[in-house]
């Protein structure tokens, strides 16, 4: 039912917008926003994450004080996402109105629209806690995610139609086909250019799917046992992909965030890039519906996504592939400490449920130290893993873009693992304490 609500949401037009400009604000980055211009979902889940994503810089630097094993204080934090999140789609919506974005329009048009997207915003953060709540399985912001790559997939794999109406056959598969009949040469077969999907692209997204899959198998495995019945004995998993697509999420909203807004700065002051600290923060070209950095830092927070692209600019490829992975590694080891997922956290959670590591005696300490051998390891390198294989799958121009394909992965191995748990709490009931249930 969110999911259904979500496609109409998304495929409603703004009333008051007949006039909007043709330069796309987010571009290619909508896919990761679960979002669709001119519509209900102009804004997406972007104000949600950017409320999480600046919530979890305060608390990770400590200039906000929580103790998320503590209720009362997750029960705030919970309360103060919710609070910041209504403030972003206010101020993103009032960006979108102020920049332009709908064309010139007067106060009451603008008024109305900003109620519009206000409202949809608040409908979206209501349908992701009805989900959480447990009136359906995961959240409603990684179905919707999910949802969108998915469909950003689909389009681009088999869509009979060019999104121009210019006649061209548009999904890879279909053009390659036609290809192949029309006795075409293989590099055109296989390569389009021109920014159309093609079958190297489609390899890629194939080749993405099954590395990530792949990575998401490897753990390490800690024997436990259940101290109350002799025998009992079970593995505790620590995977390599410790904080799964926490990291690519945050890195990713704060990316597209500094492209909103240096576009929203340029466009209503700088569209000469004639102001030099202007142009620092970011330098644009418009070309069809869409905005193109050319300088600035929004240049390097952008990839190029295609190797043509990539082979033209090395340098601004180096630079966006590590400042994305510096950003995964800085948000996962933030979110392993704010999220209780560090060693000493997790050790006492394996002593309150009533399990041990064999070998160490029932106490917190020893458990610590052996989990300390391999918690901060996997956060890192599991961060740079996933930075590079977003990095990369984008740099190849995969479909739904390679931090898409990295989030849908690991949210339907999410929805996996809640349907497992589900199982053990029915078999072994005395480890509900364990799981947090």
């Amino acid at each position: 039912m969110a999911l259904i609500i979500y496609f109409v949401m998304s495929h409603t037009p703004l009333y008051g917008t007949q006039g909007m400009s043709q330069q796309d604000p987010l571009g290619a980055l909508r896919v990761i926003f679960a979002s669709n211009r001119g519509t209900l979902m102009e804004l997406g889940i972007g104000p949600i994450v950017t409320a999480g994503l600046i919530l979890q810089v305060l608390a990770g630097s400590r200039m906000v004080n929580i103790d998320m094993t503590n209720p009362e204080d997750r029960s705030m934090f919970t309360s103060a996402s919710k609070i910041l999140a209504v403030v972003m789609t206010v101020f993103e919506a009032s960006a979108y109105i102020v920049g332009g974005t709908y064309g010139q329009i007067n106060l009451e048009t603008q008024i109305i629209i900003l109620g519009q997207l206000v409202a949809a915003g608040i409908i979206v953060m209501l349908l992701d806690e009805l989900l959480q709540k447990g009136w359906g399985l995961g959240s409603g912001i990684s179905l919707f995610i999910a949802a969108g790559v998915a469909q950003a997939i689909w389009w681009e794999s088999v869509s009979p139609m060019g999104p121009m109406g210019d006649g061209k056959l548009y999904g890879a598969l279909i053009a390659f086909v036609q290809g192949i009949i029309s006795g075409n040469a293989l590099s055109d077969v296989f390569y389009r250019g021109q920014g159309l999907p093609d079958m190297i692209a489609f390899f890629t997204t194939l080749a993405v799917f099954a590395v990530i899959i792949y990575c998401n198998g490897l753990r390490v495995e800690v024997p436990v046992s259940y101290a109350k019945y002799r025998g009992f004995k079970g593995k505790f998993p620590l995977k390599l992909l410790y904080v799964s697509n926490i990291p690519v999420i945050f890195a990713a909203a704060l990316f597209g965030n500094i492209y909103f807004i240096s576009q929203i700065i340029w466009s209503r002051y700088n569209q000469t890039n004639t102001n030099f600290w202007l142009n620092l923060i970011g330098q644009f070209t418009t070309s069809g519906s869409q905005y193109q950095p050319t300088g600035g830092l929004v240049y390097y927070v952008v990839p190029p996504n295609s190797l043509s692209g990539v082979m033209e600019d090395p340098i601004r490829a180096a630079v966006y592939a590590g400042l994305l992975v510096a950003f995964c590694i800085f948000f996962a080891v933030t979110w392993v400490e704010v999220g209780g997922m560090d060693s000493n956290t997790v050790a006492k959670q394996l002593l309150d449920s009533g399990m041990q590591i064999e070998g160490f005696r029932r106490s917190q300490m020893p458990i610590r130290q052996l989990l300390e051998r391999y918690i901060p390891v996997v956060t890192i390198v599991g961060a740079i893993i996933i930075g590079v294989i977003a990095a990369s799958a984008d740099f190849l121009g995969a479909f739904g873009s390679g931090t898409g394909i990295l989030l849908t992965v690991g949210i339907i191995e999410q929805y996996y693992q809640i349907l497992v748990r589900e199982r053990i709490t029915e078999l072994y009931p005395a480890a509900r304490s364990f799981l947090g249930e």
